[in-house]
């Protein structure tokens, strides 16, 4: 009897990027929250600052010991994109924002961050999703609209929703130009040479912002910055852009989704905010719709 060959299965390479970025927005959902606990202790500029600082020695010490090469003129060009978007942008303007809302209510509007990042992939990246994709994209960011416009009118207009979109749209200006270079120079790389552009300004602004009260801080604020600088900043970027650069940015963009409602689940568990039942509704039909999104990427 002649023998059936077996099917493999490996996982092929799209796979294997969505399981990176999911890692990494696992590890992002309890950057709000983290962050909200470091602002128990220290001010919003010192903590964006910071975080940038610590996670830029540690990026300088692995650069070396790797003997990583420069990146040409033409990738510092995505890798200032990074280093506004994620290292600078969305660190200080969630910080903003935490000053007017709870974490449990910032992290729903990171529901719109994936239709952000998709806009980017197509103008910077030039990838090209179906056009069903883009319906089911809209549908998770009108899901977020419609979340902010039934529970306060008013807060559409606030100071701290204000600042979380402008954190957003430079997230996926960061995350785009992140992805672009990725393959080109690898994933932890695009992170680390980012942090590495904006590290002298940063250390001298951690001295400037530095209040010698900040030694009496509670030890859940140091917490707070040490998951911030060395997680969000640092070991989530390695697996997000890794993820980005396998499985695409737009498909991959949209796992995001799962942030609001893991990041609730965090912030009711470790700050014991309330979440409400339309906070939990919309995170539920938020992983609907990227499941169908990533069907049409």
């Amino acid at each position: 009897m002649k023998a059936i060959p077996l099917k493999s299965h490996t996982f092929n390479e799209k796979t294997i990027g969505w399981i990176h970025g999911f890692i990494g927005v696992v590890i992002f959902a309890g950057s709000l929250p983290a962050t909200k606990v470091a602002l128990t202790g220290f001010s919003a500029e010192f903590i964006t600052v910071a975080r940038a600082s610590i996670a830029g020695l540690i990026a300088l010490c692995l650069l070396l010991i790797t003997r990583q090469k420069l990146p040409t003129k033409s990738q510092w060009l995505s890798i200032a994109f990074v280093s506004l978007g994620v290292v600078i942008g969305f660190p200080l303007f969630t910080a903003l924002a935490l000053q007017y809302m709870s974490s449990a209510a910032s992290i729903v509007y990171i529901g719109i961050l994936p239709l952000m990042t998709a806009l980017f992939a197509v103008a910077y990246v030039q990838e090209r999703p179906k056009p069903l994709f883009w319906l089911f994209a809209c549908c998770g960011s009108g899901l977020i609209l419609l979340y902010m416009y039934q529970n306060n009118p008013a807060s559409m207009l606030n100071f701290g929703s204000i600042y979380m979109l402008i954190a957003i749209l430079l997230c996926g200006l960061g995350y785009a130009g992140g992805a672009k270079v990725a393959p080109q120079v690898g994933g932890w790389q695009v992170t680390c040479w980012a942090l590495m552009l904006t590290l002298p300004v940063m250390l001298c602004l951690s001295v400037y912002y530095w209040d010698a009260s900040y030694l009496s801080n509670p030890v859940a604020s140091y917490f707070g910055l040490g998951y911030v600088a060395l997680f969000s900043m640092l070991i989530g970027c390695f697996f997000w852009y890794k993820g980005l650069a396998m499985g695409g940015v737009a498909a991959v963009g949209q796992l995001q989704l799962f942030q609001p409602l893991i990041g609730l689940v965090l912030a009711a568990m470790l700050l014991h905010e309330s979440v409400s039942p339309s906070m939990l509704l919309t995170s539920v039909l938020l992983l609907v719709t990227v499941a169908c999104a990533k069907k049409y990427a």
